[in-house]
């Protein structure tokens, strides 16, 4: 993308803030863009600034949800970008089985969010290719020395791991084709597990599947994705294994965007000491880095649709309300989130603490035979008490001795690598 064409202009090298701001949001990806957007909508005299690092919001990314994840007003404030949807429901293959289930499937590309922000957003709230050197309760010190002040702060940045976290990581390389000829498919396949199930070289044991979502006739995103001990993404090695999967489909063509990715899969730990590294005095933290994802499948767009709205309504609600009092709100609604996803960060250690990593495939097989409303339910993080049984019930695909130790362990914790 070219964002020359964008009216937004960075800001120049000692240059004197003089808007006022009723409240800064730092960091211009998902949670910060739907937060900017939520606020223009549903609290439109409050005047916010959106800043971000890089060249264009969103970074390089592509989300996806399940269209039962969200209720009508978290579908309403998606519907400023475009998107692309999946009536048919959706594909699984694993080696004993395969299933369609019928759940409308979304997914939205970083390129299209972008534009949806820079057209439904103000130019003069919007501020990319900006550094933010600090932050605290009383506003922002820019990377060039420029201070921005604001009674009300947001920290939407990226999720940093933690030692005092635990589990283990999502790792995964998508990319974009533009094919020769159609590819032929109706919906996604969410999860192909009938491939090769080592992991590359250096990356210890995991779990693999290949995702793939028709875009259009003739392109396709095909993501090879691993549920790792280790974060080490071997980027040439995943690209082999694209390459390799696209070609026994008999799909040739140009690969005209990547995608790469290292998520944590929470398993457990002390949420408050993880929070505590990361959290400035008076400044409240929303999104993945705040802990608003799904333990086991990493996903945060449903979360970060309802944090948007959340504060949004609270600041048209109480527009005085103080940054100190909005820090507080944020703060307890991630704990909230955190016991509410507890049940999932059990399953997270099942799967890496009981399931020995050749076997970590029978563990979705088992859980993707269950009913789909289950598995809606599931995704959204809304399982009830019947389906949290169900999933445990019936013959363990984990061994019993190991599952015992694993609900007693403390986890193995998050420990960052660089990446190859």
């Amino acid at each position: 993308m070219n964002d020359s064409a964008s009216p937004i202009v960075t800001r120049s090298q000692g240059s004197d803030d003089r808007i006022a701001h009723d409240l800064v949001i730092v960091g211009g990806g998902l949670a910060g863009g739907l937060l900017a957007l939520a606020l223009e909508r549903h609290a439109p005299d409050c005047r916010y600034l959106l800043i971000e690092h890089g060249p264009t919001f969103g970074g390089n990314h592509r989300w996806s949800w399940f269209a039962s994840d969200l209720p009508a007003a978290g579908q309403g404030l998606l519907a400023a970008f475009a998107q692309k949807f999946w009536d048919e429901g959706y594909d699984i293959a694993f080696p004993d089985y395969a299933r369609t289930l019928p759940t409308a499937y979304c997914s939205l590309s970083s390129e299209d969010f972008h534009k949806g922000l820079i057209t439904h957003l103000s130019p003069d709230r919007l501020m990319l290719g900006t550094r933010v050197a600090a932050l605290d309760a009383d506003g922002v010190t820019l990377g060039d020395g420029t201070r921005i002040t604001a009674p009300r702060v947001v920290d939407c940045r990226h999720f940093r791991p933690s030692a005092k976290l635990t589990g283990g990581w999502q790792v995964f390389l998508g990319q974009h084709f533009k094919l020769e000829t159609p590819h032929g498919l109706t919906r996604p396949i969410i999860m192909d597990a009938q491939v090769d199930q080592v992991a590359p070289h250096g990356n210890g044991g995991a779990y693999r599947f290949v995702y793939v979502l028709p875009l259009s006739d003739d392109e396709v995103f095909i993501e090879d994705t691993y549920y790792a001990d280790s974060p080490r993404l071997d980027a040439d090695a995943l690209r082999a294994r694209v390459a390799a999967y696209a070609r026994r489909q008999g799909w040739k063509g140009e690969v005209i965007g990547e995608e790469t990715g290292v998520l944590p899969v929470i398993s457990g730990g002390d949420f408050a000491a993880a929070q505590a590294e990361i959290a400035f005095p008076g400044v409240a933290i929303a999104g993945a880095r705040g802990g608003f994802s799904h333990p086991l499948t990493s996903y945060t767009l449903p979360f970060a649709v309802d944090n948007a709205l959340a504060i949004a309504r609270l600041m048209a609600r109480q527009p005085d309300v103080s940054g100190k009092a909005l820090a507080s709100y944020c703060e307890a609604r991630a704990r909230k989130h955190w016991r509410r996803m507890g049940y999932y960060r059990l399953l997270s250690r099942m799967l890496f603490e009981a399931a020995k990593p050749e076997e970590r495939v029978v563990v979705f097989q088992h859980f993707y035979a269950l009913s789909g409303g289950l598995v809606e339910r599931f995704y959204a993080g809304q399982s009830t008490w019947p389906d949290r049984l169900r999933i445990l019930t019936g013959k363990p695909p984990v061994a019993i001795g190991r599952a015992m130790r694993a609900l007693v362990s403390r986890g193995i914790p998050l420990k960052v690598e660089k990446t190859a």
